[in-house]
């Protein structure tokens, strides 16, 4: 987020939001698109209390055990929490900021089962704490840091190639904000890389090991950086000489925030996060054009259906993830970029009802790279938030032309065939409080009574995977 924003622990498994499909396009008091609330833990549950807000978010998922973390900074600390189980999340405690001084700018990352922490806050360094201690952890803990890297005070962003394992720490005190980077090959005792000011200050930055189209650069370690004014590619493989290879700038110029590539790496899409602001229009996506690192073109651009600003954003196949503030988390479709020059938006989930003007509220990050397909949003005002894509998005047409439901509307017998196979049944009134559940089934068809549930529209979900609407007379 660019520097205009307004500046006792309790084990939690229940949180304010619980699992609620969305329906009519809403989930309880969010509205939605495809995307399902599992929960929603507010700043108290995480460790805050009424005066803390949110900032970014990351994940780890423990090679050992598989099980899924939430990280997600916050004005005055770290916090951890177990979404294994994403409807049932428990806080497993924080990290406090160093100095115990506090910044609404805190953002995370992971290596190699470590997680990074930066902050704007006065001397915060890079805390360095040892993921592998949540093994075992059955109440909640105020952790202290392993390791803390000091060779810058504040820095806004970090990002780490996960092949190389280089962090790039943007907009610290350092080479005019440019990178800061530190060699975390022994994470503990991480060491200082090169620095590089000459295209000035860096907001974010994505450094991949390339594989993409331009095959003049395979196998190179490339920095792409959002340069307040414009987008810098670098070669960065040898560190004692970064060699800048160009530089990419666009109409309506407000602040170059962040990108990220598709996942072919032809396109890089790219947020500006003050243009909504400056410009008036819509939520605006910028597509470059990177398949000549030496030329990168404009491709098109995407403007969503809302005047909130966008922030943040992360590609995981062909959808785009993207962080909208006041208009939550946007699922924005990328197969069309290379025929229409532009995308699509396929699903969403709303966290800040009754606005999406253009104002720092609402999500500020995404997380959408855990394998079980759960997703985490970071909210600067609410806290938490778990979702996962419901069974609409994706496989929808093709999972109904196999479910069958009838009679429907129904006021007694209920027959359902799912030709995939029935393991379970739950049925959601419109609010989102399961009326009936029946599990343990390995049967194609079934049938159950409806005459005890009130007159009224729910949601029956099979197997946890694809839900249909019911009405009951």
């Amino acid at each position: 987020m660019k520097k205009i924003m307004l500046a006792g622990i309790v084990l939690f498994s229940l949180s304010v939001f619980s699992q609620t499909p969305c329906t009519g396009g809403y989930s309880g008091i969010f509205q939605c698109n495809k995307i399902d609330l599992q929960a929603n833990l507010n700043f108290s549950q995480i460790g805050g209390n009424a005066t803390t807000e949110g900032s970014g978010c990351w994940g780890w998922t423990d090679p050992l055990t598989n099980k899924e973390y939430a990280i997600m900074g916050c004005s005055t600390h770290t916090a951890i929490v177990d979404i294994t189980v994403p409807y049932a999340p428990v806080y497993l405690g924080k990290i406090n900021s160093h100095n115990n001084i506090g910044s609404i700018w805190r953002e995370v990352n992971v290596y190699n089962n470590y997680l990074y922490i930066v902050s704007e806050a006065s001397g915060h360094g890079m805390q360095i704490f040892d993921l592998t201690r949540l093994r075992g952890v059955t109440s909640p803990q105020v952790f202290t840091p392993d390791a803390r890297y000091t060779g810058f005070g504040s820095c806004h962003t970090v990002a780490i190639n996960p092949t190389s394992g280089y962090a790039y720490c943007n907009g610290s005190g350092t080479y005019n904000g440019g990178p800061h980077v530190v060699n975390l090959q022994n994470p503990l005792a991480p060491t200082f890389a090169f620095g590089y000011g000459a295209q000035g200050y860096t907001h974010d930055a994505q450094i991949v090991t390339y594989n993409g189209p331009d095959t003049d650069y395979t196998g190179r370690e490339i920095f792409i950086g959002a340069n307040t004014d414009k987008v810098v590619i670098m070669d960065v493989t040898i560190k004692a000489n970064p060699v800048l290879i160009s530089t990419f700038t666009y109409a309506n110029t407000a602040y170059t925030h962040q990108g990220w590539f598709t996942a072919d790496k032809k396109y890089w899409i790219l947020g500006d996060e003050i243009d909504e602001m400056n410009f008036g229009f819509n939520s605006k996506t910028i597509i470059v054009d990177m398949t000549d690192l030496n030329n990168p073109v404009l491709k098109g651009n995407y403007f969503g259906p809302t005047q909130a600003i966008d922030h943040n954003g992360y590609v995981v196949g062909n959808e785009y993830f993207l962080a909208n503030y006041r208009a939550g988390m946007r699922i924005i479709n990328t197969s069309n970029i290379t025929t229409l020059g532009t995308m699509n938006e396929t699903a969403y989930f709303d966290t800040y009802p009754g606005s999406d003007s253009a104002e720092f509220n609402g999500v500020w990050n995404v997380y959408p790279f855990f394998p079980s397909g759960t997703i985490i949003m970071s909210d600067i005002d609410r806290g938490l938030f778990i979702v996962r894509k419901n069974a609409a998005l994706g496989n929808e047409d093709f999972e109904k032309n196999t479910l069958g439901i009838y009679p429907n509307p129904t006021d007694n017998l209920v027959n359902i065939k799912y030709e995939k196979g029935i393991q379970s049944i739950e049925i959601f009134d419109l609010l989102g409080k399961k009326v009936k559940e029946i599990s343990e089934l390995n049967v194609q068809e079934h049938s159950f009574n409806a005459s005890n549930l009130d007159s009224g529209v729910y949601l029956i979900r099979i197997n946890s995977e694809i839900t249909q609407k019911l009405i009951v007379k």
